[in-house]
């Protein structure tokens, strides 16, 4: 879990790093953010026994704090299902005038919208959960 003073770290002539970044478990993090919470412990001091930057034991902590550093936390990813689009449905979009406001939708959240370069576009109306639209745009992406 923790460095030792000989390891070495690849880096380039202006000192950035070259070697892959290191992947901590689930339970390191959680072992190392439990360590921060003990009586009189301070970040940074359990940081530096590690070899971390303190300010990524604090995005640690928060996560924790979420609950997102559970048993399990990363098995929680909800299933995506293949989709075939037979006909796909052309609409029309209007171009507003410079002078015109742009109209309000009965939606609230606003329209994304989305420019595929196979030529299809997405839109997406209303409020969006921004974790299902991320994995569907990743998806759309690699076709």
């Amino acid at each position: 879990m923790g460095t030792s003073a000989e390891e070495t770290v690849s880096t380039d002539s202006l000192g950035r790093r070259t070697a892959p970044r290191r992947q901590h478990t689930i339970e390191e993090k959680r072992g190392i953010v439990k360590e921060t919470h003990a009586y009189g412990a301070s970040v940074a001091a359990v940081a530096r026994q590690h070899g971390l930057n303190a300010n990524q034991v604090f995005a640690w902590r928060r996560l924790y704090r979420q609950g997102l550093l559970k048993e399990g936390s990363c098995e929680a990813v909800p299933a995506m299902l293949p989709v075939k689009v037979s006909s796909p449905t052309v609409l029309p979009i209007k171009v507003a005038s410079d002078r015109a406001a742009p109209k309000r939708s009965a939606h609230s959240g606003g329209v994304i919208e989305i420019d595929l370069p196979s030529g299809y576009c997405v839109r997406v109306c209303g409020r969006v959960d921004a974790k299902m639209l991320s994995q569907v745009i990743e998806l759309l992406g690699r076709r």
